[in-house]
């Protein structure tokens, strides 16, 4: 980024973007387990919405199964995490 675009000095913006590359880390920390909550979440149903299903269908069809994935493929920031925790 260029002085004029950054509206300040190199280090006011060097500080500024390491300040959102650290907030942006902790978010992608955030979102594996968010999705495995929202997996737990979804596929605790009650008596009535397993009668009322069409089909009786299997409780890792649909949202389960999307949360899931969505969870595992989000879990390379934690498995980063713990590779560097490891090396130490």
């Amino acid at each position: 980024m260029s002085l004029a675009c950054s509206g300040g000095s190199d280090g006011q913006a060097t500080r500024r973007n390491a300040g959102a590359l650290r907030a942006a880390n902790w978010l992608a920390l955030a979102a594996s387990p968010t999705f495995a909550i929202m997996a737990l979440l979804t596929g605790v149903r009650g008596p009535a919405e397993i009668l009322c299903s069409p089909a009786h269908a299997s409780p890792l069809s649909g949202m389960v199964t999307m949360y899931l994935l969505m969870s595992a493929f989000h879990a390379a920031p934690w498995l980063k995490l713990i590779r560097a925790s490891d090396r130490r």
